[in-house]
């Protein structure tokens, strides 16, 4: 049976080669750790890994490699901004697209006094800088907005909401886990005070890596909740405040970030415009293909011009689980279906809580996919009458 992955919200596959192979060479040839020997292939290893906060940087143009902290995943990278920031009576404005790496830490914050506005997207997941302003109260410390929906593909217009940032003197986050890879992103520009990405889907790194950029003022306004060894001071019993030890207690997944170095430069190799192009292409022809088709309902943009190659349908005669059941099992096509991690977007969407399937494509896959999976959708609907 022909396989089809179009899962890629979720995480990339298949990987660039450059990175199964970076793995398996620290894995198996060097395996050391950083920080914590006095010999060179301690040495060797600890140059990988300031390599790749150095790469990051000028991925993001963002100027100090040593306040790009890793993580395990963007979920901890937010957890760390939304815990280790806000305080009692701080005010804090999201979309109501965001996830609930999001969502479910400010719940959790609110129990200890921070408030937190929830501004309304319209039903294709767009949010309105103007209304985003309009939020604003005295309180507002902090605007952090998912900058591409993972349910719908929704872009939003980050440059406009990070002039009200600026303009009104509040810190400027975004969730970058399905822009970072795909769209251009400077630091700089957008006047952030921290950027947190995940390296297992645009940046093409494997599981289990993530990290977060970190100006200067913003770091030192952030409270660590993890402490521990950091193989420096370790004659103090207090955590240090030097970047990026503040945030890096206990043993980094280096094979991680081993991965997380040959992806981003696998990227810079192809170049992310060629990346955006060919996604922007699937994307098109997918869009062409599904809205001739009778039974199925697009949800959200019905063009490619404001979204990405990530796309949410649902079924008039077919429920979203056992429609991606039926696509895997008859078809060999992988989808993910529900809620996604985001109850709020599918509010937004109408499509709470039956959910919907999700097809997401990335830079592996291929016209002869979109056929594919277009012909499979047909004769499901067709079956279905």
């Amino acid at each position: 049976m022909t396989k089809v992955y179009a899962d890629n919200a979720a995480t990339t596959y298949p990987k660039p080669e450059e990175v199964g192979l970076s793995l398996l060479n620290y894995i198996t040839k060097i395996g050391t750790n950083v920080s914590r020997g006095t010999y060179e292939q301690s040495y060797s290893t600890a140059r990988v890994v300031f390599e790749t906060r150095e790469l990051l940087c000028e991925f993001f143009n963002f100027r100090e490699p040593l306040n790009v902290v890793f993580t395990s995943n963007i979920t901890e990278s937010l957890n760390i901004i939304i815990k280790g920031f806000l305080q009692n009576r701080d005010h804090v404005i999201v979309s109501s697209m965001e996830h609930n790496a999001v969502v479910r830490p400010l719940h959790s914050m609110s129990k200890l006094g921070v408030n937190f506005t929830i501004v309304p997207c319209d039903e294709e997941g767009k949010l309105a800088p103007k209304a985003v302003e309009k939020a604003i109260t005295k309180n507002t410390r902090l605007i952090l907005i998912n900058h591409v929906s993972n349910v719908c593909g929704t872009k939003q217009d980050i440059f406009e909401i990070s002039k009200i940032c600026k303009r009104h003197n509040i810190h400027f986050v975004i969730d970058s886990a399905q822009s970072a890879g795909l769209l251009p992103i400077d630091f700089q520009f957008l006047n952030l005070s921290a950027l947190p990405f995940t390296g297992h889907k645009g940046l093409m790194g494997p599981q289990g890596i993530g990290g977060i950029l970190l100006n200067e003022s913003f770091a030192k306004s952030i409270k660590p909740f993890k402490e521990g060894g950091t193989g420096s001071f370790s004659e103090q019993e207090i955590q240090p405040e030097i970047m990026p030890d503040k945030f890096e207690s206990g043993t980094l997944n280096l094979p991680g970030i081993f991965g997380l170095n040959a992806g981003i430069k696998y990227i810079k190799k192809v170049g992310l415009s060629t990346i955006y192009e060919h996604e922007h292409f699937l994307g098109k022809l997918f869009l062409n293909n599904i809205l001739n088709i009778g039974g199925i309902q697009l949800h959200g943009i019905k063009e490619m011009e404001g979204r990405t190659s990530v796309f949410s349908i649902s079924f008039d005669k077919l429920d979203s689980a056992e429609a991606a059941f039926i696509l895997d099992r008859d078809y060999g096509i992988m989808t993910r279906s529900g809620i996604h991690c985001s109850p709020l977007a599918h509010k937004t969407l109408g499509t709470f809580p039956q959910g919907t399937v999700r097809f997401s494509f990335g830079y592996f896959n291929t016209k002869e996919d979109i056929d594919y999976i277009s012909k499979a959708l047909h004769d499901m609907v067709k079956n279905q009458k």
